[in-house]
């Protein structure tokens, strides 16, 4: 598949521009979907064998997008919440994340702190929400044993530069959760310790499509806490409690939906036929054309302006006064974005077409005529 028949495989209606809040299924992931249930239906053991290798697939594609042939590093996950709960629930030190990142971080961090007493939160609160090299240098302690972030921030848009975190923290671990970004931008992951991500948005994969990916270092330090019976090597454990497995899969509770497991797999065999470096591109162009808008018609934007400073989000911030009759404009023309705290997040995909942006421009053009100056 290349770019173009890529971008022609987003068959939905003009107007949705929410592609951070879920990602429509693709047409090559519904009809997996399909004919894998029917396999299911079917009862025989060759189908359901069929249906269950999926998961290896998933795993194995997840890990090459990584930047590793190492698949052993990969296990499968409900969700993205999940794989961060079995990153953060076995550390012991100070943990360092941004008390404004998305609840999945801050909640499990929380809860982890309280309930075991071994992890001492060091909260990170940058004034404009940014997570950056300087923010963490100037709060890194010698209690700091590892930093959470975001690789995009759910509400700004910001993207993370995981290269220049890592020079600052050095060897304490780096755990990323990537569900913003993973599938659209060209990041070496191999720079973090545990990536964290999910299908159900920009992969257009569907919900129960996560995985987490845990490096050598994190595999070493992180101890698996949360790990239940399919977190051993080998068969089903009869009259015995093995230890955990030396694999990223000590970091799992039960068996992988195989059907999750299938989405997840074909829809990594499309963006990796596609190759992400050609997406980030034209993610890239689609997010500008956003901000061209949002800037002919003076809505602010928070949004970084560089290009490797995002990815697919564009965040506008309004006036106060502005906020409610931009995101009705933005409705009554048809236009599905994510409003939120007097903020309208916007955030077109590679099949985002020239009949979206038009009815973008024409909401914007309607706003700025009502608005009182």
């Amino acid at each position: 598949m290349d770019l173009d028949a890529y971008a022609a495989s987003f068959d939905g209606e003009p107007g949705y521009l929410d592609w951070a809040g879920f990602g429509p299924l693709s047409p090559t992931v519904r009809a997996e979907a399909q004919a894998d249930t029917e396999l299911l239906g079917s009862g025989r053991r060759t189908s359901l064998d069929l249906v269950r290798d999926h998961a290896r697939e998933a795993r194995e594609l997840a890990a090459v997008l990584i930047g590793t042939t190492d698949a052993t590093q990969v296990v499968l996950q409900p969700s993205t919440t999940y794989g961060l709960m079995h990153a953060i629930y076995g550390l012991a030190g100070g943990l360092m994340l941004g008390r404004g990142e998305f609840p999945s971080l801050t909640v499990a961090a929380t809860r982890a702190s309280e309930a075991l007493g071994s992890i001492q939160l060091q909260w990170l609160e940058p004034q404009d929400g940014r997570i950056t090299p300087e923010v963490v240098r100037d709060a890194l302690t010698d209690d700091s044993r590892a930093l959470a972030v975001s690789l995009v921030d759910f509400r700004t848009g910001y993207r993370a530069d995981l290269a220049a975190l890592r020079d600052v923290i050095g060897d304490r671990l780096l755990i990323v959760d990537a569900t913003q970004g993973f599938g659209v931008v060209d990041v070496d992951y191999t720079i973090a310790d545990v990536v964290c991500a999910h299908g159900y948005k920009w992969l257009r994969a569907g919900r129960g499509t996560a995985f987490a990916w845990f490096g050598d270092r994190a595999l070493e330090r992180i101890a698996p806490v949360l790990s239940g019976f399919r977190g051993v090597d080998g068969d089903l454990p009869i009259d015995t409690v093995p230890p955990p497995s030396s694999s990223a899969q000590a970091f799992s509770v039960a068996g992988p939906d195989a059907l999750a497991a299938a989405r997840l797999a074909t829809a990594l065999r499309e963006v990796s036929a596609v190759g992400i470096a050609s997406i980030e591109t034209e993610l890239a162009a689609r997010t500008a054309d956003v901000m061209f808008f949002a800037d002919r018609y003076d809505v602010p934007v928070i949004t970084a302006r560089e290009p490797e400073r995002r990815a697919g989000i564009v965040t506008l911030e309004p006036a106060p006064q502005d906020a409610a009759p931009l995101a009705a404009s933005l409705a009554n023309h048809g236009l599905t974005v994510t409003a939120r705290s007097g903020q309208v997040r916007v955030a077109p995909h590679v099949g985002t077409g020239a009949d979206t942006l038009r009815l973008f421009g024409d909401a914007l053009a309607a706003f700025s005529a009502t608005r009182v100056w």
